[in-house]
């Protein structure tokens, strides 16, 4: 009888006994989204974010269409070829004008030792000084030359103001046409269609005289 009511008891003791709190079995994906922080989690989200936006699509989120695309991608095109164009265009432009300074520096020698033969034979120089003058001088309009330079002397040809520049104008003498160039006063070199430096002319008019007939 005692063994019994002690059984009864340890059975009625186990019953009070506090049992242990079950923990809820936590998979991983739920642990990662619990425990990483907002920026981790907006960091995981970010390249699915990006995958659905790469697609090519209006602002409304419908896809382009084939011919849409195509039309892109030849604007595109268009616009790449337009662009290494003038890229090419001011390349050149920049070089070609660096080379006409460099030009024009060359011309402003060659000014400078046609002077100095000039006040060389005003003042009986020796021969042995002025040959070496001439010689520089030569070589100079030589390597001028090698660039496509020529020398503008246009007397008694017609004024062009694209290669001339007129300083003043005279009434025409017999033999001369007016409009046309009476005197150089500084001669001009030019490159190709451009002037390096226009030259510097007197140009011929209508004698006054032959204008109040005229009128």
């Amino acid at each position: 009888m005692s063994a019994v009511s002690d059984e009864r008891r340890g059975r009625e003791s186990e019953s009070a006994r506090p049992q242990d709190p079950v923990t809820p079995s936590v998979t991983d994906e739920g642990t990662a989204e619990a425990g990483a922080p907002a920026g981790e989690a907006g960091a995981a989200q970010a390249p699915a974010a990006a995958r659905s936006g790469g697609s090519a699509a209006r602002p409304g989120g419908a896809a382009l269409t084939t011919a849409e695309l195509q039309d892109r991608w030849l604007r595109a095109e268009a616009d790449l070829r337009n662009f290494r164009r003038r890229a090419t265009l001011e390349r050149e432009e920049a070089w070609r004008s660096a080379e006409d300074g460099v030009l024009l520096e060359m011309i402003t020698m060659l000014d400078d030792l046609e002077r100095a033969l000039e006040a060389a034979r005003e003042a009986d120089a020796p021969e042995s000084w002025t040959s070496g003058v001439k010689l520089t001088a030569e070589r100079v309009r030589e390597r001028l030359a090698r660039f496509g330079v020529v020398t503008l002397d246009p007397k008694g040809k017609p004024f062009d103001p694209r290669f001339h520049e007129a300083l003043l104008e005279v009434d025409a003498a017999a033999g001369v046409a007016p409009g046309s160039v009476a005197q150089v006063v500084h001669r001009g070199y030019a490159r190709g269609d451009r002037a390096l430096r226009a030259a510097r002319v007197v140009v011929a008019r209508v004698p006054q005289g032959e204008k109040e007939k005229a009128g």
